[in-house]
This record gives structure tokens, sequence and C-alpha cells, in this order.
């Protein structure tokens, strides 16, 4: 299918785009991708242009107009069934959608207190018991969906699919702020890492003007 637009926001900075554009990567459609940065005075007015919403990402096919991450997925899945959006096993894609809306929906504390700086690696703040909690909700996570779904190969369900589409910026997260996790867990991060779309989005990252008021965190 032709004819998809995605509008993205700061690759440095905004997970939720990361998280949209990696489902539309893993889509296989073509589509055109508008980029709003974050560093323009004129963020907010150029992105309500495209989002009603005020927040990206934003994927518009013909008259439709999506603005949320995990819809964004929903929708590529049943447009693109064999894309391998969510499992094929109905059993780990169940488990895969539930994970993929507790990211969706939780760890508001480590989303406040560790915010999304793709290229920065640094000690980070102290952290909370609220901080330290959310970060052993993940791997638990992480840990049951891979002991369960994963014998194929290095992601939660085997194959790189929207569970970890979601979890991509959490990934980021505890590699920028040296956040210390079990074995199990880094060899799952340093997969996610090394995948090609994130490369990919790891190298528009490094090109964007840094902003203070975030890499001061």
């Amino acid at each position: 299918m032709n004819g998809y637009k995605l509008i993205v926001g700061s690759k440095n900075y905004s997970s939720w785009s990361l998280r949209g554009w990696l489902s539309m990567r893993q889509s296989g459609a073509t589509f055109e991708e508008t980029f709003i940065p974050f560093h323009t005075e004129e963020r907010g007015e150029l992105i309500r242009k495209h989002s009603p919403s005020g927040l990206v990402p934003v994927l518009l096919d013909g008259d439709l107009l999506i603005n949320d991450s995990l819809a964004i997925a929903e929708y590529l899945a049943e447009q693109h069934p064999t894309a391998g959006l969510w499992p094929d096993d109905p059993t780990a894609r169940a488990v895969a959608r539930a994970a993929a809306a507790e990211m969706h929906s939780g760890f508001g504390a480590l989303r406040s207190a560790l915010p999304m700086n793709f290229r920065l690696v640094r000690e980070g703040p102290e952290r909370s018991a609220e901080v330290n909690a959310d970060v052993q909700r993940i791997e638990d996570v992480w840990r049951n969906c891979r002991s369960r779904f994963a014998q194929a190969g290095p992601f939660l369900f085997g194959d790189f699919c929207t569970a970890d589409a979601m979890y991509a910026p959490v990934v980021s997260r505890l590699r920028t702020y040296s956040v210390d996790i079990a074995a199990d867990s880094q060899a799952y991060m340093d997969a996610v890492w090394a995948h090609p779309w994130m490369v990919e989005w790891g190298k528009a990252a490094a090109t964007e003007p840094a902003i203070e008021k975030y890499d001061a965190i």
C-alpha cells in the first residue's frame, strides 16, 4: 500500500515517535516521513497542523488520521497481516498485546525521571523507589516474555514485533542513565540496540541540535 504519511518529532527526545516509526518500518510499507524538530519555538504550532491532540506520532492514510503509537501499530498490523507486527501464535499474540498495553499506559515514574535522550550516555540521577519498581517490573515483563516465547530469536517473542517497538525507548532510557540491570535484560537490550532500525534512528538522532533543558536532566 502506498500513500502513508508519518509525522514524527525529535528523534533524540521523542520516545513515542520512535515507537510509531518502528511499527511503520516493521510493516514494510513505503511512507513519507515528516519531521518536526523540538528545538524550535514553533514546535507546538507545527505539530497541531497535523495532530489535533498536539502529540506525535501521527499516521495519515488518505483521509484517515491516527495519532497514537499503539493504534498506529494495530492499524498497520491489520493492513499488513504478514509483516509480523504481532506474533502469529494466538497465545503469544495475547501476551504481546498485554505487554505493549502495559508499556503504553504505565511506568509513569520511570518516564518522568528518565526521559529519552537517545544519543546520551551518563550517570543518571538518584532514583526513587517508584522508578526502581518500574525498572524491576519491566525486567519481569521481559523475562516472562522471553522465557515463554523467545526460543527462535533474541527479542521478546523471538522475532522483532510491536512489543519490542513499545519497549525500545525504555532500552534507550536504561542505557542513557546507566541503570544496572540483570544479565538477561542486558542481553535483550543489546539485541534491540543493535537492530538496524534502531541504528538508523540513532544516526538521525545524533545530527539534531541539543536542547539544554532536556540534556541537563
